[in-house]
């Protein structure tokens, strides 16, 4: 069963975990506040009050699918628990590692590694929606609490690394290629702050990685942030 972890504030929820020698796995942390977020590309998350600010340990073992894969199966838990939480909504994952409601950003997740040890960080936006530069951005405006949210999210991530442990990696991928933008969207993959990509959706490698289809033939990108 897993242990959450609620504290009133943290620097980030990520980094306390990672620097926790006694954290187990499975272990959550959710904060109410965080003061030291970040996304991607060392991007500041911004943390208000009343959304959700959670991480988890996975401990890797011997014969787990490549460490990259996580991320499929934090998206799909991600997705699966909003989907309990708020049904119906218009839900889509966006490479790598983004929520997206109606097209907005809603949810972030980022993966970091120490060791043997990967802490998966989730920030939802529960209760509002932040001004993003160059983003729009959604919230679920109040539906449910951070308290509320976080047994769903972490019941979801339990099944999901289970089957990222056990089930074929194609038939995790072909799970996340269900929820995500189709193939043959264009996209914009940006993979360093200047310098950026642009071409089709092809799908995903086992692994995760983004096919990304150029007039030069198709093109793996293991690290970057996309644009619809």
């Amino acid at each position: 069963m897993s242990r959450i972890r609620i504290v009133e504030r943290t620097g980030s929820t990520n980094a306390d975990l990672l620097a926790d020698g006694q954290a187990a796995a499975g272990d959550w942390l959710v904060a109410s506040e965080q003061t030291a977020g970040k996304g991607r590309q060392g991007r500041q998350w911004i943390s208000p009050k009343g959304n959700f600010f959670g991480s988890t340990v996975v401990k890797l073992q011997s014969g787990d699918p490549p460490a990259p894969s996580l991320s499929l199966a934090a998206g799909l838990a991600l997705i699966e628990a909003v989907d309990v939480a708020v049904p119906d909504l218009p839900l889509m994952l966006k490479w790598p590692n983004d929520l997206l409601l109606g097209g907005e950003k809603l949810a972030g997740i980022l993966l970091e590694r120490s060791g043997d040890c990967i802490v998966a960080g989730f920030g939802v936006n529960l209760a509002s929606a932040p001004t993003l530069p160059g983003r729009q951005a959604a919230s679920l405006k109040g539906a449910l609490t951070p308290h509320g949210f976080a047994p769903l999210l972490a019941a979801s991530f339990a099944r999901l690394l289970a089957l990222w442990r056990s089930a074929e990696p194609a038939a995790l991928a072909q799970a996340w290629l269900i929820r995500a933008h189709p193939v043959g969207a264009a996209l914009t993959v940006h993979t360093s702050p200047h310098d950026s990509v642009s071409g089709r959706f092809d799908g995903i490698e086992l692994d995760g990685a983004l096919r990304l289809r150029t007039d030069a033939g198709v093109e793996i990108v293991r690290a970057g942030d996309v644009s619809l």
